[in-house]
C-alpha cells in the first residue's frame, strides 16, 4: 500500500514495503524520484537498517554467535506500518519479531518520519532499543533522482543530457574518497575526491564503472544541479559521516542515488563482529538514536 503527503510545492508517495519512495512530483509537473526501470535498478529509494551495504559472506558474529543479513540489511524487503499520518507528514514503522531476530538479535522499534515543509522533503530515523544490551547498527538512506529530470510522462525536460548535471560541494572540505575493493568491500585506502575548482565533480557514466563513490570529510551539503536547467536537489545530511553517490555500473543508467551512510560495509575477507566493527553506531538499553536528512527541490 502506498501513503500520500503533499503541500503546495510537492506530492510524496511512499510504500508499505520498505518505508521506500515511489514519488516526489512538483507542482509543475517535475518527477524527481527515479522509478525503478528494471534495466537499471528496479528499487527508487531503499531504507537501509539495521547494516549498511555488504557483509563478507553476507555474515557476522555477535558475542560468539553467528548471523546472515542481505545487503543493506533487511528493512527493504519488510513490511512497514504506518503509524500516522497528516497533510503533510507520516511516519512509518518497523518492530521486531521472530524473523528479525533470526537475523539480528535485538528488540527495537524502527521509525521513519517523513515531513514536508514549502519544497523540502525531510527524512528522519528513530531507533529506540528496546532490548536489555546495547544495540549495534547502521543506518541511512538510498535514494535515487533522475538525470536528467522529467516531466510525469517521462520527458526530459530542459533539453539536458546526463553529462550537463553535477555535484556542488557546497563548502567542500577536503573531501577523502574510500578505496574499495572490486568487489565492494573497504579497504585501508584513502585518497582525495578531486573537486573541479574545489566545489564541482561533473557527472559522467564511466565514472561508476568501479562501482559506488563512499566519500568522508566533507561538508554534509550537496546540490544536483546543471547549468542548463532551473531545476535541482539540494540534500544536507549533517548527521551521517559518510556520503556515496551510485549509479549501476557500466551501464547509461539515467539517474543517480544520493546516499547519506552512518557506516561502512565490512573489510574484506573479515567476518565482522558487531560489537567490535569500527564505526558503526550503537544506542544503549531504553534508549533511542535519532538522525536525518533533508532534500530540497526546485
Amino acid at each position: 500500500m502506498n501513503y500520500t503527503i503533499s503541500n503546495e510545492f510537492l506530492t510524496v508517495e511512499v510504500s508499505g514495503r520498505g518505508a521506500e519512495l515511489q514519488s516526489i512530483r512538483s507542482a509543475d509537473g517535475i518527477e524527481y524520484l527515479w522509478q525503478g526501470d528494471p534495466r537499471y535498478w528496479s528499487d527508487r529509494a531503499l531504507t537501509i537498517f539495521p547494516y549498511v551495504a555488504r557483509l563478507t559472506g553476507g555474515r557476522y558474529t555477535y558475542r560468539g554467535k553467528t548471523y546472515e543479513l542481505p545487503i543493506h540489511g533487511f528493512a527493504p524487503s519488510s513490511e512497514f506500518q504506518c503509524d500516522q499520518t497528516a497533510g503533510t507528514g507520516m511516519t512509518m514503522y518497523l518492530e521486531s519479531d521472530e524473523g528479525t531476530r533470526a537475523m539480528y538479535p535485538f528488540d527495537f522499534r524502527f521509525s521513519e518520519t517523513f515531513t514536508l515543509d514549502g519544497r523540502s522533503l525531510s527524512v528522519s530515523f528513530d531507533i529506540e532499543n528496546r532490548s536489555a544490551e546495547r544495540m549495534y547498527f547502521g543506518v541511512g538512506g538510498h535514494p535515487g533522482f533522475n538525470v536528467p529530470f522529467t516531466g510525469i510522462a517521462g520527458a526530459h525536460i530542459d533539453g539536458t543530457d546526463f553529462s550537463d548535471y553535477r555535484l556542488s560541494f557546497i563548502d567542500a572540505g577536503d573531501p577523502t574518497f574510500i578505496q574499495f575493493t572490486e568487489d565492494c568491500f573497504v579497504t585501508d585506502e584513502r585518497r582525495p575526491l578531486r573537486l573541479r575548482d574545489g566545489l564541482y565533480y561533473d557527472l559522467r557514466h564511466d565514472m561508476f564503472d568501479n562501482d559506488a563513490i563512499i566519500i568522508t570529510d566533507t561538508s554534509h551539503k550537496v546540490r544536483l544541479e546543471s547549468d542548463k536547467s532551473t531545476h535541482s536537489v539540494e540534500m544536507h545530511f549533517d548527521d551521517f559521516d559518510y556520503f556515496g553517490f551510485w549509479h549501476k555500473p557500466k551501464s547509461d543508467a539515467p539517474y543517480i542515488c544520493l546516499e547519506p551512510w552512518s557506516s561502512l560495509p565490512s573489510r574484506k575477507g573479515i567476518t565482522e563482529d558487531l560489537e567490535t566493527q569500527p564505526d558503526l553506531k550503537s544506542v544503549e538499553a531504553g534508549c533511542t538514536y535519532h538522525a536525518g536528512f533533508e532534500m530540497i527541490f526546485q
